[in-house]
């Protein structure tokens, strides 16, 4: 016999609880014993009769509520129907989910408790989660149900237990995702969590006495206090709810008894031998079936667990399958599972009571979905699904089982709405069709379709049978599905997807990142056939044929409106302005593409990149970009409608593409690029007295956009909207490769610009003539800036600050009474930190990321949590923004500065207050924090990574260790916990922080198209000498940081290629 011990280990090492281990042994025995766990028919006699819910004559005891436990099974995937989280996250009626409607049925039995003044908090809710559920379930409890999220211990953790090698039994490998080695143990585990995890205990004695359990897709599973008050006159230890079998059930299992004790058991088709199969299936027979709906006497439970040494011996059910269960070839594996109601066996003076079918409506098909999708349901007291008053009983329904067996092939059919069921009878549907809410099936109907294409249902009143195979189809709109295999590689980074041109070139490679993206948004609960898709991106190379891939795989997958800017064009921070702020509402966008590599090279030899935006107009989270990565690995197919017309998105105007057969249409939008940010920013600033400061005779300035995106955009603004000429603004017009240059706005790369400013690539002055007062630049999507001063450059860091010391000056600020909260990322310098504590604003320190800033802004609105708005927040690498949108905005800090120095000079017969003034002011007052940031392009990536991981290391040996004159306080791996959702995010870069101040930091970024480009910051606070230069003032803490990384050795190099 095959031994317990390996899987035992392996049990106890991942901390499960011995009453599970105990509970899993017995099942594991039982088929290491070869025992067949079948029950004869010889065995066991009918149950004739049950009690009756309906007929009870008692008086319901709502008292009895604060002593019950409601608890909802829910560690199911619902991988049958083609999901891939929580059963109970899909949505059922009405736009609400399972969980939906079961969070409100219990708020309104807690709140009716508590307005009938009973002395207790009512009954508790328990959720049973599995480690595949409860991550999920429980932040959709937390953001929509917090007074439920919130309450002690309202999660039971489903245990897990080993795949078993079908051969040996030994535990299962699975080296390519250890993951898959486990499963979980089924729902007879209920008793061995409770017990293991010390609820029971703790339920006990709190004065909890009645347990009632069912499953979370079973939404008929009402708390019945009638059955509650029943269940404890009667003193019974466990009380079964079983409706009667019909025809329908005949292959499920049934309850009977035990001929040698008269106990009450289950009989699950899987313990039914073939010989007993008539009997099984004769529903006069065996009348009654399980429905899951279970009460349970806690103190009993705690008697019978005891009795059995921790755990409930149940009969095992065994299923054979493979430890990957997406790769059939991988190694066969017998996974067992336990059902709770087999506990019925075990309670001496066990019940069962037959209820009504209302009580028994599970979603197990996508039968069961369409019909309770459909009007022959509706919702009692708006929580509970029971037949329509119109419907004499519930339509039998027979959807192909072979097109309708995953859940997302029953929403391409009914994306046009579920059509009326109240007076239909039976529906069987064979083959692809489309149906809509303007459709009234009556009496028997029956839809046939042989063709490759789902074709449309008519229309108005449907009955008898209908033959749509020669019906006409979508013809533009058609869709198909295009077999691919997944490519290595596609993980977003923090700003998308970023690869050589040449790579997202290649057949199939951007339509696979593509279908991810539109799987993992529609997985997340967004339905993207209502409201609009953004397309659009800064213009490089293979901008063009990327709108249009997809533009055609959007209309594929159900996207029905499309808002593309003009020429292709739409800058970074205005794609998140038209998600916000661009109506009709109606209309209003759920996400965006964003086509953009931001900051790096374009051209047919150079980058390209894709990053996804969400509803509010933020980046992707990491939910959702891990998502669409996980897609990417196992994508086999995408989808495209090859047929949809190329859109000219040269000129602005509305294409309607109608599909042939009339059902439906398609809208693609052809918007300015420029208007709905340029007339958000003008709500933000005072233009008539940014104009005027234009307008001095002593002031001059150019606008460097680098041949990007923000071109159009500095023309609208500072020659549309402010009058001035064409010639401040310089390389407007934006080209597909940045006319060869680097649109990165630094000194290194702005050369035209710094050498216009009279600097070279330090920052150092040089000679120069018509030098203007003020200068600024804009990377390749326009969301970074660089601001210069006549001979001056401002670091992002002192930008920053200094914005922050002025807020007041901005109307969109000032309006609202000023700033509440600054944040800044971590390698930033802390000027900003001495800013914020003098004008008491709350501070934060991120990882780098624009989404970690995104969250704060909305911490209130989408979190429930602090209002930190306005917001201010920037990052070292040239981008700065406030919570006006959800990304950096690189012409928002320009007209930031000009908005500052207007303010600074209401009086135009005054001699000029300059940039320069204004930073030396600030220094004055707060001291100055010098910096710098050493870029090392193009690196070898395994090298860097191996140069990270020496100094991660040495991180605890290098604590308290003196380099130079210098001694490190602290040198850690910068980790942060998100103060607004709670999420953590480690290794975010090494820190050396020395006792006087000084900071060193290393990061390696990944958002370089090839390459690895390691970063190196050095930070020192002056608070008097602020004159210095800044190379003079680091020279000292760069040569410390040169060593502590030993970059020459890793790398061979100790010569930046950016100096910032």
């Amino acid at each position: 016999m095959a031994l317990f011990e390996p899987c035992k280990t392996k049990m106890e090492q991942a901390g499960i609880s011995p009453s599970a281990i105990s509970a899993f042994e017995s099942t594991f025995h039982s088929l290491a014993s070869g025992a067949t766990g079948l029950i004869p028919e010889e065995s066991i006699a009918p149950v004739r009769e049950l009690p009756d819910a309906a007929k009870l004559e008692l008086k319901p005891d709502a008292s009895l509520l604060d002593q019950t436990v409601l608890l909802k099974l829910n560690g199911g995937l619902g991988t049958g129907m083609g999901l891939d989280r929580a059963k109970s996250l899909l949505t059922v009626k009405n736009d609400a989910t399972f969980l939906d409607l079961t969070a409100q049925q219990v708020l309104q039995l807690q709140k009716a408790t508590a307005e009938s003044g009973a002395s207790g908090a009512g009954v508790k809710f328990m959720l049973m989660n599995s480690f595949s559920t409860s991550e999920d379930s429980m932040e959709f409890l937390r953001s929509k149900y917090p007074r439920l999220a919130y309450q002690p211990d309202l999660e039971l953790m489903q245990n897990k237990v080993p795949k078993l090698h079908a051969t040996t039994l030994e535990p299962a490998v699975c080296e390519s995702n250890p993951d898959n080695e486990w499963c979980p143990p089924g729902h007879g585990d209920l008793y061995a969590a409770l017990t293991g995890s010390g609820h029971l205990d703790r339920l006990l004695q709190q004065g909890y006495k009645y347990l009632f359990v069912s499953n979370s897709d079973n939404l008929g599973a009402t708390l019945d206090v009638a059955i509650l008050t029943y269940f404890a006159e009667k003193d019974v230890p466990f009380l079964m709810e079983c409706c009667e079998r019909t025809a329908n059930d005949k292959k499920g299992g049934h309850l009977a008894l035990r001929k040698s004790d008269g106990q009450l058991i289950l009989r699950e088709s899987a313990m039914c031998a073939e010989a007993d199969e008539e009997d099984f299936q004769d529903i006069t027979k065996h009348r009654f079936f399980n429905t899951n709906n279970l009460w349970i006497r806690l103190d009993y439970l705690k008697q019978v667990m005891d009795q059995n040494g921790g755990f409930i011996p149940l009969p095992m059910i065994q299923n054979r399958k493979t430890v990957d269960p997406k790769d059939d070839n991988s190694q066969p594996v017998i996974q067992l599972e336990t059902a709770m109601g087999a506990a019925i066996e075990c309670f001496e003076g066990a019940a069962a009571i037959v209820v009504p079918r209302s009580r028994f409506a599970p979603v197990k098909k996508c039968n069961d979905l369409l019909l309770l999708r459909s009007n022959a349901y509706v919702l009692k007291d708006g929580t509970m699904p029971v037949l329509n008053p119109e419907c004499k009983e519930a339509p039998i329904m027979n959807l192909d089982s072979k097109v309708y067996k995953l859940v997302q092939a029953l929403e391409e059919a009914t994306v046009l709405g579920v059509p009326s069921l109240v007076q239909c009878t039976s529906l069987t549907i064979k083959g692809k069709v489309r149906m809509s809410r303007q459709t009234k099936f009556v009496g028997d109907v029956k839809i046939v379709n042989t063709s490759s294409e789902a074709k449309f249902v008519p229309t108005g009143v449907v009955t008898g049978e209908l033959d749509l195979t020669n019906a006409v189809g979508m013809g533009p709109l058609q869709a198909v599905q295009v077999a691919t295999t997944p490519f290595e590689g596609q993980k977003p980074g923090t700003s998308g997807l970023r690869k050589k041109v040449k790579e997202f070139m290649q057949p199939h490679y951007l339509n696979n990142f593509v279908q991810a993206a539109f799987d993992a948004v529609k997985a997340s609960g967004t339905d993207i056939s209502k409201g609009a898709l953004v397309i659009g991106g800064d213009g490089r190379y293979f901008n063009p044929e990327a709108i249009q891939i997809i533009l055609k795989m959007g209309v594929a997958n159900g996207v029905t409106r499309f808002w593309i800017g003009q020429d292709g064009l739409l800058s970074t921070p205005a794609v998140s302005a038209i998600i916000r702020e661009r109506g009709p509402r109606w209309q209003k966008s759920f996400g965006a593409f964003i086509l953009t590599a931001s900051h790096n090279p374009g051209g047919p030899e150079e980058d390209f990149g894709i990053k996804y935006n969400c509803e509010y107009g933020q980046p992707a989270p990491a939910s959702l970009t891990d998502a669409i990565y996980e897609g990417t690995t196992t994508i086999k197919t995408y989808m495209t409608c090859p047929e949809f017309p190329t859109i000219d998105v040269t000129k602005p105007g509305l294409t309607v593409v109608p599909a042939a057969d009339g059902s439906t249409e398609v809208a693609v939008e052809v918007i300015s690029s420029t208007e709905t940010h340029v007339n958000l920013l003008k709500t933000i600033f005072d233009f008539g007295q940014i104009k005027a400061l234009l307008d001095r005779p002593d002031f001059t300035m150019v606008y460097d956009t680098m041949y990007g995106v923000n071109g159009p955009y500095a023309k609208k603004v500072l020659c549309e909207e402010l009058g001035q000429p064409e010639s401040v603004c310089m390389n407007a017009t934006p080209k597909d490769d940045f006319n060869g240059g680097h649109a990165d706005p630094n000194l290194t790369y702005a050369k035209e610009l710094v050498a216009t400013m009279g600097l070279d690539r330090k920052g150092n002055k040089i000679e120069a003539t018509n030098i203007p007062d003020f200068g600024a630049a804009a990377d390749g999507d326009g969301d970074r800036n660089m601001i210069l001063g006549k001979q001056f450059f401002v670091s992002p860091s002192d930008s920053l600050a200094v914005i922050a010391a002025q807020a007041n000056a901005i109307p969109f600020i000032r309006a609202q009474g000023g700033l509440k909260a600054v944040a800044r990322s971590m390698p930033t310098s802390g000027a900003v930190d001495r800013v914020a504590k003098d004008l008491n604003y709350d501070l934060f320190e991120t990882p780098t990321g624009w989404k970690y800033f995104g969250n704060l802004m909305d911490s209130k609105e989408l979190f429930g949590g602090t209002n930190y708005t306005p917001f201010l927040c920037g990052e070292e690498s040239f981008g700065t923004g406030s919570d006006h949108v959800r990304e950096k905005d690189g012409l928002w800090a320009v007209l930031a500065w000009l908005q500052i120095l207007a303010a600074a000079n209401p009086d135009a017969s005054q001699p000029l207050t300059t940039v320069e003034d204004i930073v030396t002011a600030h220094w004055k007052k707060y001291g100055r924090n010098y910096y710098a940031r050493w870029d090392f392009e193009n690196m070898d990536k395994d090298k860097c990574e191996a140069m990270m991981d020496k100094m991660r290391a040495d991180v605890d040996t290098n604590t308290g260790r003196t380099v130079g004159k210098y001694t490190i306080s602290k040198s850690d791996d910068f980790e942060y916990v998100d103060p607004v959702d709670g999420s953590v995010a480690k290794q975010q870069g090494l820190r050396f922080l020395m006792e006087d101040g000084s900071r060193i930091i290393f990061r390696l970024s990944g958002t370089a198209g090839s390459g690895a480009t390691v970063r190196m910051y050095v930070e020192q606070y002056e608070p008097t000498s602020i004159d210095q230069a800044a190379s003079e003032a680091l020279a000292d803490l760069i040569r410390v940081a040169l060593d502590l990384c030993d970059i020459q050795g890793f790398l061979g190099t100790e010569e930046p290629t950016v100096i910032t």
